[in-house]
């Protein structure tokens, strides 16, 4: 199967190299609100786990169409002649700087590139167009035309009467706001114009949404990362002698905040790296934490390690004389002897253990207060985080890659709901489930990326429907 190629031209400043971005998904393509920016042709492939299935050629825009095209009607001999008067055209002119741009954007169609022309719908039609789209046609390369919608106005059905005297297929295509299913129509009818070209498109058009797939599962699993961390996620702080409890606790939930919003940040860059979006500047209110006391405990500990950690090793209860502890703070051991038992007896009722908070053990403290910040205990919580995750993925798959504008998410605009009551509880469950966690559990979060990745898609399939409609 031949490689389809597509040559991206027109009038300057039409917003041709904006559709190669999206088309090629490549936000390294320059785009710039000044006339002539690109001057010479440059190839962007559309590539996909290294197959290329199509490239797109960012061209020069028209400068002499008029004086190209009376060369030609000059030089053509019949109609079944224009063709190969085009091909000559370039030839003859081709070190000539007078068309330098003509020469360029002609060179790559002459070659057997399919022509998308793109004018701007918002600007009225007028006669200085005619030359380009004559010369087009005369190449007989297999061409769409685009009306790109770049201002406010609306001049569609001029441009559509215009356009359709000169091109099989004319398609209203607003490059900032074309979706995923868009582009796939685009391609599709493309191939409806050369039959070479038919097989090629229809497999980069499943290919395609095997990736679409590929990449809703891949932001499903981060997404259930995060809200597992965040679920998960506990700060502790050990009282020095004579702190402000107050004050150590502000800070406390003040790092667990950033913390929180630390997760939320880096799942956000890996959602829009998996869509290729790598430079992307947001504009957003951080993740908060809901209104309540997050301190869920406050707890003496001994030798460094919690209460469960103590049983663990049988420390209480006198059961682990003579073996040796971990002392979780300073990362070293004491090798506890017969003292132990003894030691330990004191304080096995637990709640007397303050009064050995400040008996030192090779210049250890045994004993402390701890607060702590953490596990997340409100049942929102998890919703709110999800709901903002799952905004932020939708938005960053609709989005083109011409957009070089900031990405603006606003939570406030948009209500998230379960599809079903079922799955509510599904997630509740799952939720319920990883409070109790005090550890990062990756059988809980993969469970949690099949809910999440199923709502993906149903939401999806909400969008195609009205696309269809």
């Amino acid at each position: 199967m031949s490689l389809p190629q597509f040559a991206i031209v027109g009038h300057p400043n039409k917003g041709k190299s904006s559709i190669v971005s999206t088309l090629a998904e490549d936000e390294s393509v320059h785009i710039s609100p000044l006339s002539g920016t690109t001057v010479e042709n440059r190839v962007y492939p559309m590539t996909v786990d290294g197959d290329v299935l199509y490239e797109l050629i960012d061209t020069p825009g028209f400068q002499r169409a008029r004086a190209a095209l009376e060369w030609m009607r000059q030089h053509a001999e019949s109609s079944m002649d224009r063709s190969d008067t085009v091909r000559r055209f370039v030839q003859t002119h081709n070190d000539d700087p007078t068309f330098t741009a003509e020469c360029q954007l002609l060179t790559p169609i002459l070659d057997g590139a399919g022509i998308l022309y793109v004018v701007d719908g918002s600007r009225p039609f007028g006669e200085e167009y005619e030359a380009e789209m004559e010369i087009l046609r005369w190449s007989g390369q297999p061409s769409m035309a685009l009306i790109n919608m770049i201002g406010n106005s609306d001049y569609t059905h001029d441009w559509e009467k215009a356009l359709g005297q000169f091109f099989r297929i004319v398609r209203v295509f607003d490059v900032m706001q074309a979706d995923f299913y868009k582009r796939l129509q685009l391609l599709t009818a493309f191939g409806e114009l050369h039959e070479d070209w038919r097989m090629p498109l229809d497999k980069a058009v499943d290919i395609l949404q095997q990736e679409q797939g590929r990449r809703r599962q891949l932001s499903a699993q981060l997404i259930a990362e995060m809200l597992a961390r965040m679920l998960t996620h506990v700060n502790s702080h050990r009282l020095k002698d004579g702190e402000n409890t107050e004050l150590a606790r502000e800070k406390l939930l003040e790092k667990y905040q950033q913390e929180l919003v630390a997760m939320e940040q880096h799942c956000r860059l890996e959602v829009e790296q998996v869509y290729q979006h790598k430079n992307l500047q947001r504009q957003e209110p951080l993740v908060e934490l809901l209104k309540q006391d997050m301190f869920s405990r406050q707890t003496w500990v001994l030798f460094g390690l919690t209460r469960k950690q103590l049983i663990a090793t049988g420390a209480i209860g006198g059961a682990a004389a003579g073996s040796v502890i971990d002392l979780a703070v300073h990362g070293t051991s004491l090798l506890l002897g017969s003292g132990l038992g003894a030691l330990t007896g004191a304080v096995s009722a637990w709640l007397t253990a303050d009064k050995i908070a400040n008996v030192k053990m090779l210049g250890h403290t045994l004993g402390g207060e701890e607060i702590s910040v953490g596990p997340m205990p409100n049942i929102n919580f998890p919703y709110v985080a999800l709901g903002r995750a799952m905004l932020h993925q939708r938005i960053i798959e609709e989005r083109t890659h011409a957009n070089r504008g900031p990405l603006t998410i606003d939570p406030q605009t948009v209500s998230w709901q379960m599809s079903d009551s079922a799955t509510r509880r599904a997630f509740e469950k799952i939720f319920a489930k990883l409070r109790k966690q005090e550890n990062y559990n990756a059988d809980l979060t993969s469970s949690l990326a099949l809910l999440i990745e199923k709502q993906i898609t149903n939401n999806s399939q909400v969008a195609a429907n009205s696309h269809q409609d």
